[in-house]
């Protein structure tokens, strides 16, 4: 290699280091406008869809460093949709949130690892009405760009954290079990490894 050559490597290799020194984007902005938190209940056998319109997520996910990921859900249980104001006012009462005493819920996660593909899990503990328990939440993630798209949920069972209590407490009227569904879009920042 002449010496030329050997002076124009040297030169590519400075000019791009920068470059190659961001290996990865970790996905950390979320774009709060075109997330979502939704849920489906069943009462009397019959699925009910609804809605939080009000919470916060900090997510930290780099898909080359699983591992390092983390999220927070706070979540305004006043916010709730569930279909009609009648049922609103209901479900921030005393037998089900009982939002006087207890106004929000949160997620926090303590783990997050690949399941192969696009697919993922995050381990994390759900408080709500005080009471904290062990949750397991499976998601897909997809890169757009700049942009990455979460979408994933998991069973929460009602009366794990007392929301029904009293009459309520009958699962043959309203079931134990609620499907929860996250839809988060989040922006990147460079990582510099």
């Amino acid at each position: 290699m002449n010496q030329i050559n050997r002076f124009s490597l040297h030169l590519l290799c400075f000019l791009l280091a920068p470059v190659l020194s961001v290996q990865a984007a970790e996905f950390n902005q979320v774009q709060a406008d075109k997330s979502s938190l939704t849920f489906v209940s069943k009462q009397m056998g019959v699925p009910v869809e609804g809605t939080f319109h009000k919470f916060t997520t900090t997510i930290a996910f780099d898909p080359a460093r699983v591992n390092m990921a983390s999220a927070r859900i706070d979540l305004n249980l006043a916010s709730i949709d569930a279909g009609s104001q009648e049922a609103n006012d209901e479900v921030i009462g005393k037998q089900w949130f009982n939002i006087k005493a207890f106004p929000d819920a949160k997620f926090v996660s303590t783990g997050v690892k690949s399941l192969g593909g696009n697919r993922y899990e995050a381990a994390g503990k759900l408080t709500i009405k005080g009471k904290t328990r062990d949750v397991t939440a499976p998601f897909t993630f997809r890169q757009e760009g700049i942009v990455g798209v979460f979408d994933g949920g998991f069973v929460l069972k009602r009366l794990d954290f007392a929301i029904g209590e009293g009459i309520w407490a009958d699962v043959g009227t309203v079931a134990n079990e609620i499907q929860i569904k996250f839809h988060v879009v989040a922006g990147s920042m460079p990582v510099r490894k």
